[in-house]
């Protein structure tokens, strides 16, 4: 297994890409089953996530050609061949679910494990499954599989217990092809359902209020193909806003859009760092003045995100004062604690409360583990400003959401390295 090696750096100065959208491009990539027609999608990044979608949509009968030079994925259900998808491929990640809706829309039925992904806590598809039913589908669960039929979808009222980002995009997705109207109320209001509905709308669907919590589907008897760029993934915007902070750096953020990022953009300023919409993008600066304590709170958007609560906690443990995190969306999710610990972080848990306090002697290299998607980017970044060597294992959690994070943070001045391990279990570097 491969890990990242990481040796304390100076401050991050320079200019980085922010790539497209992991969370925006997967339900796009299952809104292409909702068309016989040939899609493009642009500006896609190279993941893990992406290659396991696009084996999943190959597995049903698309045919789909990636071209990696120009971030392009060519997209051709015409083929579908099963409503089915293999249970290996489903349990890699959570995104899976996303198929459930479009082939219950276009074919009338659906069978598909329950999907894998990171470990941050309980979340079911319950309110994928309520959404579908209130749209007219029989919906079973048995031996750890959904299995979803419906003869032809109805449009219907559907509220939402909680604005969840997947239930809305899977909801929206199969009304589109639905008789009459849909409304979603308590809808989630993220970017990437934004863009969703901007590639459903291309295709010919007839939808309103995406990016509010009232969404409107009109249905309509078919779609066809289009061409669609992914918005710039604003996670990714978000951690090189924190790798900027926590080096004490001067980084320049390009293809980021500022109003998707405003609530880490007030954050970093309440902890000193400067902040500035430039032309050319984001500018980040935390070399101006001593940077202090915050405390957050995750929400749904527009509220902080949970995706960047972890990064944020590794900023907090290298600013002067004491900082608050509260997290409301996942039950599970500071599981990264005692792996910042290791790095000499002071945090403490309790419930969904994590209190940081700054670490006047700053913090050590050490060996740890990934234990998600996010919290592994945290801990790389904390390995940048820790003294010595930090190993950090279990990569293929990072791998899954970030294109090119060596390069891209060794492009800045980072001391880090991919190293893959050798026939007797030793990493070199």
């Amino acid at each position: 297994m491969a890990k990242f090696i990481i040796k304390q750096s100076g401050p991050l100065t320079g200019e980085v890409e922010i790539s497209g959208s992991k969370n925006a491009v997967l339900p796009i990539m299952a809104a292409t089953l909702l068309t016989a027609e040939p899609c493009e999608i642009d500006d896609v990044p190279h993941l893990k996530d992406v290659e396991v979608m696009c084996e999943i949509l190959r597995s049903m009968g698309a045919v789909v050609r990636e071209d990696w030079d120009t971030h392009t994925l060519f997209i051709d259900t015409s083929g579908l061949c099963t409503s089915e998808a293999p249970a290996e491929l489903v349990k890699l990640m959570r995104a899976s679910i996303f198929i459930m809706g479009p082939l219950i829309a276009r074919t009338g039925s659906a069978k598909i494990a329950l999907p894998g992904g990171c470990s941050i806590g309980n979340r079911p598809i319950d309110l994928h499954n309520k959404g579908l039913r209130q749209l007219g589908a029989e919906i079973h669960m048995e031996l750890g599989r959904v299995k979803a039929s419906a003869e032809k979808l109805e449009g219907a009222l559907v509220y939402l217990d909680f604005p969840s980002v997947g239930a809305t995009e899977n909801i929206m997705m199969a009304a589109t092809l639905a008789d009459g109207i849909t409304t979603i109320e308590n809808a989630a209001e993220e970017p990437e359902i934004v863009d969703l509905a901007n590639f459903l709308k291309k295709m010919g669907a007839r939808i309103k209020g995406a990016g509010t919590d009232t969404i409107r589907i009109e249905g309509v008897p078919e779609l066809h193909g289009t061409k669609h760029p992914v918005i710039p993934d604003r996670i990714e915007t978000g951690t090189f806003m924190v790798a900027a902070a926590i080096t004490r750096g001067d980084v320049l953020i390009k293809n980021a859009i500022p109003g998707h990022v405003r609530p880490v953009m007030a954050k970093l300023m309440e902890c000193g760092a400067v902040v500035n919409d430039e032309v050319d993008g984001l500018r980040v600066r935390g070399d101006l003045k001593p940077l202090v304590a915050t405390d957050i709170k995750t929400l749904p958007y527009p509220g902080f995100p949970t995706d960047l609560q972890a990064l944020f906690m590794a900023l907090l443990a290298t600013v002067e004062g004491t900082s608050t995190i509260i997290e409301t969306v996942f039950e599970n999710r500071f599981m990264h604690a005692p792996e910042l610990a290791k790095l000499g972080a002071n945090i403490s848990v309790n419930g969904l409360t994590a209190t940081v306090s700054g670490n006047e002697y700053g913090l050590r290299g050490a060996s740890v583990t990934s234990t998600d998607l996010r919290a592994g980017a945290a801990l790389v970044l904390a390995g940048l400003v820790a003294s010595g060597r930090t190993e950090v294992s279990d990569i293929y959690h990072i791998e899954r959401g970030y294109e090119d994070l060596v390069s891209k943070l060794r492009a800045l001045g980072a001391d880090i390295e991919r190293a893959e391990d050798d026939e007797t279990g030793a990493f070199e570097d």
